[in-house]
């Protein structure tokens, strides 16, 4: 039995024989069988003699090619197919030499519904389901928040829900200051109403001009008329829509739709920041900070880039670059395939779509300094804390570990992950207590089951401890009978490697005075000035902060449950039915079988399950 060769050139060149021309994916593999890299290629075999030939890579390829001990191969019918299962492994596997993107979450619109006669406005994150005009995406919440804000003022659109709407008798607060139009009460027709609606979505397709022109219309008519009260309303409104022009910022004149994506590289880390430009507005930007694949280019990271972040998103008709891609006619067909219509890839040189693409870029590289600023404070914290402590480093990262509970009720768990680049909020988890601990009021158990349930999990999914959710250091609040029964825990599920700080509140419980404790170390405090004993305060409010939070949540949850929750088949929308139906969950209990079936959306069956319920007996 012959034996494979050793070095990773070798390696390489021993996949040709069984290679095709035909495009594909492929995997390198090191002698650990992780995956370094995946790639696609529109010509396998000629892409993988590339890597075979040595002398002709930079210093990140030649690395990879030295750890490779193996290869994968799967073959597509075109290159298009090629470079979507390419990103999609990339995303599944986090390959060590690929670039990734490490922020998923999806972007609010703003949605004026149409399943009702006075539609809402409101915020929307997710799936397009619920019929009505979209209007995004923004760059956050808070983008949002703030259009929404300045839109009622200027529209008089209603952002109450249905059931709330259907129940009111007189106006809320919003009508008083004159951020509805209350139709709930009828002080504004539908016809009105929908005039109103069609003002806003005029507005927020970019044609601003025109909703302007007609309200200094309808208010030069009413100053004409001697209504001089709705000719200030008028004037209030024209004043908001100024307001809202204003807080757009950049508001490009020929570009409709286009999102503006610049990438600036520094010492290996890079930032990518994206405007969204929708109908002629600036509606917001993010930044990103992608991890660069141990030395990636800026082509290959803005490629990387855009076929991970519209892997979920619908792209706009126009993205605007500021460097060329390595293979821009692919990516755009990609892009095209998955919006339904041609999606345009340009790298302006000169004229208002170089000033985006600059004004892009700049925000990039003065994030980017930000954050490596950030992150040298965070490491220099992180190395003192190791110092302060004696504790094996570098620290990669911290779990602080946290319980709340009034009396045993509601009992939470909360855990809060920091590292170099600060806290990792994404990795943040609640944890509903399930034990009689909870119930008793036991801290103890209760982190007790925390942490099993932590680490058991962690266990099953990386017995091997390769991957970076093993933390390297636990904080717990508490001393050091805290401390001691975590040790015993981590004892008992062979976990040896994790260290543990018990943070103490000390004399007079006064902050500041903070004691730490561990196994089998004397009890050590900080001087009052120390950064190291303001980052581990910092640390531990984040998860008070955190458990507490979830705390409430799970409260207010189970103040507003009622015994309609029980039901099987009814769940939250078939809930509000029945609410704003009878009023009350007292009222549906005493309800007869034809006035349940009489409720929209309650089926004969579903009014027989419900009074079944309530008269068991």
């Amino acid at each position: 039995m012959t034996q494979r060769p050793a070095t990773g050139y070798e390696v390489i060149a021993d996949y040709l024989r069984t290679l095709d021309s035909s495009p594909g994916v492929y995997r390198m593999l090191n002698a650990a069988a992780e995956v370094l890299y995946v790639g696609k290629a529109r010509n396998l075999k000629a892409r993988v003699s590339n890597y075979a030939r040595p002398g002709q890579h930079s210093a990140r390829i030649a690395r990879m090619i030295h750890e490779t001990h193996s290869m994968m191969f799967l073959s597509t019918r075109t290159e298009v197919e090629a470079l979507l299962l390419e990103q999609n492994l990339v995303k599944q596997l986090k390959p060590r030499y690929n670039v990734l993107m490490r922020d998923d979450k999806s972007f609010p619109n703003i949605l004026i519904g149409k399943e009702h006669a006075f539609p809402q406005i409101k915020k929307h994150r997710g799936a397009k389901k619920e019929k009505g005009a979209y209007f995004g995406p923004f760059a956050s919440a808070g983008a949002v928040n703030r259009t929404l804000n300045q839109l009622q003022k200027v529209f008089l659109l209603r952002n109450c829900s249905d059931s709330m709407f259907a129940a009111r008798t007189r106006p809320c607060l919003q009508y008083q200051i004159k951020r509805c139009s209350a139709p709930c009460v009828g002080k504004v027709s539908e016809l009105a109403y929908a005039d109103l609606v069609s003002d806003a979505e005029r507005f927020l397709q970019g044609k601003s001009t025109a909703v302007q022109a007609t309200l200094a219309a309808q208010m030069q008519t009413a100053s004409d008329e001697m209504e001089f009260e709705r000719a200030a309303a008028l004037r209030d409104r024209i004043k908001a829509l100024t307001a809202v022009q204003t807080a757009q910022g950049i508001n490009p004149r020929g570009v409709t739709e286009a999102d503006v994506v610049a990438v600036h590289l520094d010492h290996g880390q890079a930032c990518v920041q994206v405007f969204f430009i929708r109908a002629n507005q600036s509606w917001g930007n993010r930044d990103f900070y992608p991890k660069t694949g141990s030395g990636a280019e800026e082509p290959e990271i803005l490629q990387a880039f855009l076929t991970q972040f519209y892997d979920d998103k619908e792209p706009p008709r126009l993205i605007l670059l500021s460097h060329p891609l390595e293979d821009p006619d692919l990516v755009a067909e990609a892009l095209s395939d998955r919006a339904g219509r041609k999606v345009e890839l340009a790298v302006p040189q000169r004229g208002e779509k170089a000033e985006l693409v600059e004004n892009a870029t700049r925000n990039a590289r003065e994030s980017l300094a930000r954050r490596m600023s950030e992150s040298a404070t965070q490491n220099r914290l992180l190395e003192g804390l190791a110092e302060a402590f004696d504790l094996d480093g570098p620290l990669r990262r911290i779990e602080v570990y946290d319980n709340a509970h009034i009396q045993g009720a509601h009992a939470v768990g909360g855990m809060v992950v920091s590292g170099p680049e600060g806290f990792l909020k994404g990795q943040y988890r609640k944890f509903n207590i399930k034990g009689e601990a909870g119930a008793a009021g036991d801290d103890f158990g209760m982190m007790r089951e925390v942490l099993m349930r932590r680490f058991e999990r962690l266990l099953k999914e990386d017995p091997d401890r390769k991957s970076d959710s093993w933390p390297d250091l636990l904080l717990i609040d508490g001393g050091a009978g805290q401390v001691s029964a975590v040790e015993g825990i981590l004892a008992e599920l062979g976990v040896d490697e994790v260290q543990v700080i018990g943070v103490a509140k000390g004399i007079d419980r006064d902050h500041g005075k903070e004691e730490f404790h561990r196994q089998g170390l004397p009890v050590k405090a900080l001087q009052r000035n120390d950064p190291v004993l303001y980052f581990i305060q910092r640390l531990r409010d984040e998860a008070h902060r955190w458990a507490n939070g979830a705390h409430r949540a799970k409260r207010a949850k189970t103040v507003g449950a009622t015994p309609l929750d029980e039901i099987p088949g009814i769940g939250a929308a078939r809930k509000r039915a029945l609410l704003a139906h009878f009023g009350s969950a007292k009222a549906v209990s005493r309800a007869a079988l034809p006035d349940l079936m009489a409720v929209d959306g309650i089926s004969e069956a579903m009014a027989e399950t419900v009074y079944n319920f309530f008269h068991r007996d």
